[in-house]
C-alpha cells in the first residue's frame, strides 16, 4: 500500500503543479500578434502626426484671427476719422452757403459790407481745408484696404510671363 500512497502523493503534487501552471497561464495575457503591434504603432504615429497638424492649424487660425481683429479695429478707426472729416466738410459747406447768401442779399440791397466778404472767404477757406482733410482720410482708408493685398501679391511667387513672338 505504501506504493499506492506514494504514487497518490506524487500524482497529487503533479496535479497541484499543473493547477498552479494553469492559474499562471490565465493571469498572463497572450503574446500580442506582431502585425497587430505594428498596426497599432502605425496608428499611434498617424494620430501623433494628426495632432501636430491640428495644433499647427489652430495656431495659424488663431494668428489670422488676431490679425483680422486688428485690421477690423484699424478700419473702424479710419472710418470714424473719415466720418468726422465728412461732418466737418458738411458744416463748412453750410457755413459757406450761409455766408454767400448773406453776401448776395447785401449786394442786392446795394450795401457792400466788408465783414460779409471776409466771412465768406473764411468759410470758403474752411471748406477747402475740410475737403482736403476728408480726401486725406479717404485716401488713408483706401491705402489701408489695399496694403494687405499688395503685401500678399509681393509675397506670392511670381510666374514668368510667356515671351511674345514678334511678327
Amino acid at each position: 500500500m505504501s506504493d499506492i500512497d506514494e504514487l497518490q502523493s506524487r500524482i497529487t503534487a503533479a496535479m497541484d503543479r499543473i493547477a498552479k501552471g494553469v492559474d499562471a497561464a490565465r493571469d498572463k495575457p497572450p503574446a500580442p500578434d506582431p502585425e497587430t503591434v505594428r498596426a497599432l504603432e502605425d496608428e499611434r504615429t498617424a494620430n501623433a502626426q494628426l495632432r501636430e497638424r491640428v495644433y499647427a492649424l489652430k495656431t495659424k487660425a488663431d494668428e489670422e484671427l488676431a490679425s483680422l481683429r486688428t485690421q477690423v479695429e484699424d478700419t473702424g478707426g479710419r472710418i470714424a476719422a473719415l466720418d468726422l472729416e465728412l461732418q466737418r466738410l458738411r458744416k463748412a459747406n453750410q457755413e459757406l452757403t450761409d455766408a454767400c447768401a448773406a453776401l448776395r442779399e447785401a449786394n442786392q440791397e446795394g450795401v457792400g459790407e466788408p465783414h460779409l466778404i471776409n466771412t465768406a472767404m473764411l468759410a470758403e477757406l474752411e471748406g477747402l481745408r475740410a475737403a482736403r482733410a476728408s480726401d486725406i482720410a479717404e485716401a488713408d482708408a483706401i491705402l489701408a484696404a489695399l496694403e494687405p493685398l499688395v503685401k500678399e501679391a509681393a509675397d506670392a511667387p511670381s510666374e514668368p510671363t510667356p515671351a511674345k513672338e514678334s511678327d
